[in-house]
């Protein structure tokens, strides 16, 4: 099969041919339809925490359809099924597993990082971590579960409620999604503060009731009489979906009494925050990550109800030979929000 491997850092990711993927006994292997490019496959391809391994196959927003079905898969699969899947394969085995939170398995592969992942025309999943798509529901739709299952699991984490008040820091694809989420659940103001133009547009298209622009030489104090102003008040949660070194302290900074600050941005680096700040405060800080099954079959019904719609976020869809220079491009994203990778 051909998929796009990543051979080193400072290089672009090389399409060649490589094995099809057997999948073990409990596993299914999945023919790509799409695969999306997700701001953790740009970090894993630079110096930092996260650099993956070279040889390594990324990608781990995928749809397709089962080509194989492995001899102990769970479920009543059958080649043909169209399906998209967690990026994880479990052990099945332990109390994690049992409530479906399959990232917190301690014998989990995943996909794309330890595993070979979905920037391929092939990929194994896990059959327990694999969802039936709705007949009704588009492949290139579906190729957004992932970043949507994202975005719904930390305005859960948030306990974000109708009437509430909300502050997302940044319009990329996470920041989008949990501005559609808080909408959903009945958020009283969505606000996004976001630099370019073209996200803040996206950004009013996924729920978002204003946006603001942040003035950087301003800073926290700018940015909350912004938000005061649109809103009337203070946010009850702020959700920090950029990842970037100072703005967890902006954030405390901002956040009024007794309310919450949900970093879901990934950031590497070390950053310092003021604690006495948030002390004074009693502010909550709840990192969110990843996502549990249950996360993942909300998007996919909700999806095939028509009640939500992501298709402004798909900026772009390339085949599999453009995917290296397009990949590239993404370093310095201009129009682009989601793009996806079509395969052969």
């Amino acid at each position: 099969m051909k998929a796009a491997i990543f051979k080193e850092v400072g290089q672009p990711l090389a399409v060649e041919n490589v094995e099809d993927p057997t999948p073990e006994p409990g596993e299914l292997v999945m023919k790509v339809g799409f695969c999306g490019i997700c701001g953790t496959d740009l970090h894993a391809t630079r110096e930092g925490l996260t650099t993956a391994c070279c040889g390594q196959i990324l990608g781990h927003e995928y749809v397709g359809e089962i080509v194989e079905v492995g001899r102990e898969a769970d479920g009543n699969w059958q080649v043909g099924d169209r399906v998209c899947a967690m990026p994880f394969i479990a052990c099945g085995n332990c109390l994690p597993c049992a409530a479906g939170r399959f990232f917190e398995c301690e014998s989990k592969k995943v996909s794309g990082v330890d595993d070979p992942g979905g920037f391929a025309e092939y990929v194994t999943t896990g059959s327990r971590e694999t969802l039936l798509l709705p007949d009704n529901l588009e492949l290139t739709t579906a190729a957004l579960v992932e970043p949507l299952a994202v975005g719904i699991h930390a305005v859960r984490v948030a306990n974000v409620k109708a009437g509430s008040r909300i502050l997302i820091i940044g319009a990329g694809p996470i920041g989008l999604t949990t501005a559609l989420w808080c909408n959903f659940f009945g958020a009283r103001e969505v606000v996004v503060s976001e630099l370019a133009e073209t996200r803040a547009q996206l950004a009013r298209q996924m729920g978002a009731t204003a946006v603001i622009q942040p003035n950087i030489e301003k800073g926290a104090e700018d940015l909350l009489e912004q938000y005061i102003d649109i809103a009337g008040g203070p946010p009850d949660v702020i959700f920090e979906c950029v990842g970037a070194p100072g703005l967890l302290q902006q954030c405390i900074e901002i956040a009024p009494y007794g309310s919450r600050i949900v970093p879901v941005g990934v950031c590497e680096q070390p950053d310092a925050i003021m604690p006495f700040f948030g002390l004074v405060k009693e502010l909550n800080i709840q990192f969110a990550m990843a996502y549990t099954k249950d996360d993942f079959e909300t998007c996919v019904a909700m999806l095939g109800e028509g009640r939500i719609d992501v298709s402004p976020m798909i900026t772009d869809v390339v085949p599999l030979d453009e995917l290296p220079e397009a990949f590239e491009a993404l370093r310095t994203p201009s129009h682009q929000c989601k793009v996806l990778t079509s395969m052969p």
